[in-house]
């Protein structure tokens, strides 16, 4: 397998590999698990195909340059292999509505990789959080049965929103369905509120040069997302094959 562009830092400094505006600790940013599928297609040297999907996949504005950004940013990071990043993203859409379009995308595509960004529309529209959760439990297990990787990234953070009660408890949903099914997530809730906290702190201090003259939360998020992505893979992908065998506790004599 090509050597990774990745060391796996610690996970309370800001990450040193990511740009200087988009640079947040591992535990703020993400959770790690497997990646089996875009772990085959490097050992077998042939280019790893991402789908990307959720309201900031694509569209018009800011997030367009996103799928772009990402698609750069793994290649950089998965030298000698090709990566082709295929954006269906639909504004406004709920998870239950990129569940059915997800099937028949998956046929068309026949992605290595899954990274779906979810949430946020449905905690706006006040889906109700258990059907959410059933929801979006289903299509990864869906996803991961057809010998896929899924990366999930939970929704963005802004002041308003953290106010939302509603709100967390959606971020909080999806980090439970990505431990429970195994799958790595992007913290790109925590990651955002964490930029937002040290941009008002250098602000608070005169320092204009950390802070951003016009600092824009929104252009931030979007601007660091497909390096945040990028890294929760390549960090995944360190992963082992197989967990240590922890040795067995002595057996006391009777």
């Amino acid at each position: 397998m090509p050597a990774l562009q990745a060391t796996a830092p610690g996970p309370d400094a800001p990450d040193p590999s990511l740009s200087p505006e988009c640079r947040v600790p591992g535990s703020k940013l993400y959770t790690l698990a497997k990646l089996k599928a875009v772990k085959k297609a490097l050992r077998e040297h042939r280019a790893v195909q991402v789908l990307t999907i959720g309201s900031n996949s694509g569209g018009l504005g800011t997030a367009a340059t996103y799928p772009v950004r990402l698609e750069d940013a793994l290649t950089r990071s998965l030298p000698d292999i090709e990566v082709t990043v295929e954006s269906r993203g639909v504004s406004g859409e709920i998870a239950f509505g990129a569940a059915e379009r997800l099937r028949n995308q998956v046929a068309e595509i026949e992605p290595d990789l899954v990274v779906w960004q979810v949430g946020g529309n449905d905690a706006l529209a006040r889906v109700d959080i258990e059907d959410f959760s059933q929801s979006l439990a289903e299509t990864v297990a869906w996803i991961k049965s057809h010998g896929i990787d899924v990366v999930l990234v939970d929704p963005q953070y802004t002041a308003s929103l953290a106010k939302d009660d509603y709100y967390r408890q959606f971020v909080q949903a999806i980090q439970k369905v990505a431990e429970h099914e195994q799958v790595p997530l992007v913290q790109r809730y925590e990651a955002m509120r964490y930029l937002a906290g040290r941009a008002i702190s250098a602000l608070k201090g005169g320092d204009t040069a950390q802070s951003g003259a016009g600092f824009r939360l929104a252009d931030l998020g979007y601007r660091c997302m497909a390096e945040h992505v990028t890294r929760a893979i390549t960090v995944s992908l360190l992963q082992p094959d197989v967990a240590p065998v922890s040795k067995a506790s002595p057996v006391p004599a009777n």
